[in-house]
């Protein structure tokens, strides 16, 4: 999961960019790039939360009416700066690349391009890779000068060597902005415009949360398998290049996008309120006294409303969260996620003192959040604590670019539900239904037929999916962290030593 952003207009790009990827800083808080054209590229790029890789000086440099942007969460590859986007190559036209996904033949890609297309790669990112598929392919054309034509010619091809998932924007010197999402629309990617006097301006993005406040007017979703381009003089080509069924992921709706977002015509908010309500028969068939539900902010916030309304139980805030902390299942490292549940959640003592409580989480991933946030309400005064989860147990990894790398970490992969209520202390665990939580989401958009539930119950979008490829993701992933844990642990000593 990344976020990603495109903008093509008359005028300076790089507000739009700027102020765009603060407001996808939910979907990855590892690294952020801006590349912006005008007659030449202009490139930033670094590790660091949105307006710590920015200032006045670089967002000055950033000249020129189009631009792509890239919020960093990292899966594939690692958290190195080496590895922030948008990723650049010089040929043709020279191009600029930022991708959300996860490629799933990203390896055995790199060899190819490297022993038969000879291209040298200068990272293990599976997004330079995409990259180099796509200009490799543009290049074979050799155009003199560059048509629709060309570019969804090129996207066709990418569509045929790669698999996995790749919602990515690009841009061509000198020629425009492509776009464009893979056959199963695994990750989501959309298309906004806004009036400039008698003009058209265009952005494309991950989330139509970003569109309203920057004066953009929603268009539509990318269909699964289609390009976009948009040349130099602003005008917008289309075609789907490649059909596909529409199975975007489950997780982008539990977790991933923002409350405010609506993804192939489903309200995020809507989805999420109705996994709550999807939960409450379950309780009143445990036959439980509760005084009030309290969610985990802050994406459980819906389902806990939801919830709440559809047992005519009052709704409480119980916990208010350090908003300084990042997303703690989106950092990189193991390491980091644990130290910083400490800071992330403070309890509010009067809402848990002598009451029983329903405690209400988006999902329970490693376990390691629901555990300390059921000591904090028992440590705070509550009589019983039970808590629910709006999403099903997680029991596999994810290929498609979410942080779930190894059956190993997911609680809920090789425990039952009663062993996971003893893991995490509570005195009643609750998990929504598979196929409640599809439902909850398809009831905004009946022609949804297929999501993406791998993760629940290994039924994956793209048919390429075995256990030796999730075996290999995991093993590669592993280590990834493993270096990333490592690092920490030094920068750690360092502060430590220098503190001395």
């Amino acid at each position: 999961m990344c976020g990603i952003l495109a903008v093509s207009g008359f005028r300076d790009a790089i507000q739009d960019l700027y102020d765009g990827l603060i407001v996808l800083q939910h979907r990855g808080q590892d690294a952020a790039g801006i590349v912006t054209y005008n007659n030449q590229f202009h490139l930033k790029k670094a590790n660091g939360m949105v307006r710590d890789v920015f200032h006045a000086q670089s967002l000055d440099r950033l000249r020129g009416p189009m631009g792509i942007g890239h919020v960093r969460y990292p899966t594939a590859g690692c958290s190195s700066e080496f590895e922030a986007q948008p990723f650049f190559v010089n040929s043709p036209f020279g191009i600029a690349l930022a991708h959300n996904g996860n490629l799933t033949n990203a390896k055995e890609l790199s060899r190819d391009l490297l022993h038969t297309d000879f291209r040298h790669l200068n990272t293990t990112s599976d997004s330079e890779v995409l990259l180099n598929v796509f200009a490799l392919a543009l290049q074979k054309q050799r155009p003199i000068k560059l048509q629709p034509e060309h570019i969804f010619r090129a996207v066709r091809t990418v569509h045929r060597r790669c698999r996995g998932s790749y919602s990515a924007v690009a841009l061509i010197g000198g020629q425009g902005i492509v776009a464009f999402r893979d056959p199963y629309g695994i990750r989501p990617l959309q298309l906004g415009k806004r009036k400039y006097g008698m003009k058209e301006e265009f952005m494309l993005c991950s989330e139509n949360t970003v569109l309203r406040p920057l004066g953009y007017e929603f268009v539509r979703d990318l269909l699964p398998g289609e390009c976009v381009f948009i040349d130099r003089k602003n005008k917008v080509h289309a075609r789907v290049c490649k059909r596909g069924h529409l199975a975007p992921c489950s997780f982008e709706w539990v977790y991933l996008a923002a409350p405010d977002s609506i993804l192939d015509n489903v309200s995020v908010y809507k989805a999420r309120i109705r996994m709550g309500e999807s939960l409450a028969p379950q309780i009143r068939t445990a036959g439980i006294h509760i005084d009030s539900v309290i969610p985990i902010p802050d994406s459980s916030r819906a389902a806990a409303a939801g919830l709440a309304d559809k047992l005519k139980i009052r709704y409480r805030e119980g916990f208010v969260k350090n908003r300084y902390i990042g997303r703690t299942f989106i950092m990189p490292g193991q390491a980091l996620r644990q130290r910083s549940l400490h800071f992330k959640i403070h309890p509010i003592e009067l809402e848990f003192r002598g009451n029983n409580v329903l405690l209400v989480d988006d999902s329970i991933v490693r376990g390691n959040t629901s555990r300390k946030i059921v000591e904090m309400a028992r440590e705070s005064g509550a009589k019983k604590v039970y808590f629910a989860s709006a999403s099903p147990p997680l029991t596999g990894p994810c290929p498609y670019g979410v942080d779930i790398p190894t059956t190993e970490e997911l609680i809920g992969s090789n425990h039952s539900i009663e062993e996971i209520r003893e893991m995490i202390g509570a005195d009643g665990l609750y998990y929504a239904k598979v196929e409640d939580m599809v439902k909850a989401i398809r009831v905004g958009n009946r022609k949804l037929q297929r999501l993406c539930t791998g993760c629940f119950n290994g039924r994956y979008s793209t048919p390429d999916i075995t256990k030796k490829i999730l075996l290999q993701l995991g093993s590669n992933r592993n280590v990834t962290r493993e270096t990333g844990d490592a690092k920490e642990e030094e920068e750690e000593g360092a502060r430590a030593m220098t503190l001395i």
